[in-house]
Formats: structure tokens, sequence, C-alpha cells
């Protein structure tokens, strides 16, 4: 836990429905996000990281085999507890249960759904008028949650986007200050400071720059609300790490090993 920060009470969206194609076997068999770091998947990491700050609402967009994000979540206790299984008497008792207190709406959003639209698909399960959190479900920073919402309070825009340096190439953030200028979808240059999750946002910008399905939240969305001058950048200087291929889980298993910069609890 990182001393003397202050705890947040909102609702984090994670995106979890991609295919990760780039993790060859990995994800042949289960999503992404399921992938295993530290014998744990990424997904229970990033959600750590928020419970780390308070949050423990989550709501989660499922994809590609979303159904074994279900499962993992409804045998949680046999997936982290010791359990008596008693088949004569049909009966399971639960010991020394590390009860996470996290409440979680899982969302099938559609296998092809973009991340725009994936969004879009869990309106209904945001609190009206109260900013909520999101990320993407490959993605470990050691981030502090409670200081990104207080930027993103203070500056009084519908959304803020974490900008970090990149281990290679990505989306880059044009800044005049701390507001977002501009920006461009894996330029052919080096961008800079890059997009890297970690999001904040007003949930009025689902109905007024989301179209659909089809809606990438990278391309239109955050491109007009740089342009409208509603998109603000949280600079984080910390670790940040995806995790877009196979190297990136082997580097991040021995981190783990190290202690993981990212672990706040």
């Amino acid at each position: 836990m990182f001393d003397g920060v202050e705890k947040v009470s909102m609702k984090a969206v994670i995106l979890a429905g991609g295919l990760g194609t780039r993790l060859g076997e990995e994800t042949s068999v289960r999503p992404k996000p399921m992938v295993e770091i530290g014998g744990k998947p990424i997904l229970w990491h990033i959600m750590k990281i928020y419970s780390g700050h308070g949050i423990k609402d989550f709501v989660i967009c499922l994809g590609y085999k979303g159904y074994l994000i279900k499962e993992y979540f409804a045998n949680y206790f046999l997936h982290t507890a010791d359990v008596t299984i008693d088949l004569d008497r049909n009966s399971m008792e639960v010991h020394r249960n590390w009860n996470e207190g996290w409440r979680i709406t899982l969302v099938e959003t559609g296998d092809e759904t973009m991340t725009g639209g994936r969004l879009k698909a869990v309106r209904q399960y945001l609190d009206e008028g109260e900013p909520f959190c999101f990320t993407y479900g490959d993605g470990l920073a050691d981030i502090d949650i409670g200081a990104l919402v207080a930027f993103h309070k203070d500056h009084g825009r519908k959304a803020t986007v974490t900008a970090v340096a990149p281990p290679g190439r990505f989306g880059a953030l044009e800044f005049e200050g701390d507001r977002i200028a501009g920006f461009r979808e894996k330029p052919a240059g080096d961008g800079g400071l890059i997009n890297g999750g970690f999001f904040v946002a007003d949930p009025s910008v689902l109905d007024d720059y989301v179209a659909g399905p089809s809606t990438i939240w990278e391309r239109e969305p955050m491109e007009r609300l740089a342009v409208d001058g509603e998109l603000h950048g949280y600079h984080h200087k910390g670790f940040w790490q995806p995790m877009d291929t196979l190297r990136d889980k082997i580097y991040l298993e021995e981190l783990w090993e190290k202690g993981a910069p990212w672990k706040c609890w």
C-alpha cells in the first residue's frame, strides 16, 4: 500500500475481451487477461492495483472465451482457498478464506466488439454523473490511483488518460500543458509519451463520443475529446509494462519473483 494515499470509492471497468494473438499458445485456450503472472491471472493483478487504493467495485467487459473469467470468479474460493469437499454430504467447507471484498459485474460485450463499443455496452452499470476508472486487461503499473482520480477531478474535464514513457512504439499523445491537444494511434516516428491506459472519465463520454460496437476508443473518441479540449493527461513516471508478447509475460514473471514493482497491497 502506498503510504499517505487517500482511498477512493468508485467503479473500475476493465476491458477483458481481446484475443491477444501475439501470446501464441497462452491465448489459444484462455482470454489474454487470464494469462498468469506468478500463478495469478494478470486480470487479478490489475484488480489488486485498484483495490489497493480503495476501488473494489468492478465491471469487466467480456469477449473471447469470457466464460473462463466467469468461471474463475464464480469458483474463486476453489482457486484461492483450502477446501474440504464432502461428496457423501454434497457439501464444501472453505478454510483460510482470502476474501478480497470485491464486487464484480461480468458483462458479455461480444467477441468482435471494439474497445469503445465494449465501454458503451456496460454504460447501464455505471453511476450517472459519477466518474469511473477504466483500463486494459493486459497492463500493469505502480500508478497512484488516488492521485490520478484527484487530478481528474481537479481539471474538471470529461476524460483523463495516463501518459507513460513507452517500452516500444504506441499511439502518441500531443500535450499543451496538461491538456491533450491531439492523439495519433501508432505514428510512424517515436511519439514520446503514450497512452498507458488507466483512464478516468465521466459516463457521458460514452453517450457523446462512442457510436456503437465498432467504435475503437483510441481513435475517434480520443481524437474528438482532444480536439474539444476535454481530454487531459496524467503523467506517470514510474513503472508501466503491457503484456503484448510472450517475452513481456516472461519479463513480468521475473519482476514478480523480485517483488513486483506494481504491488501496492
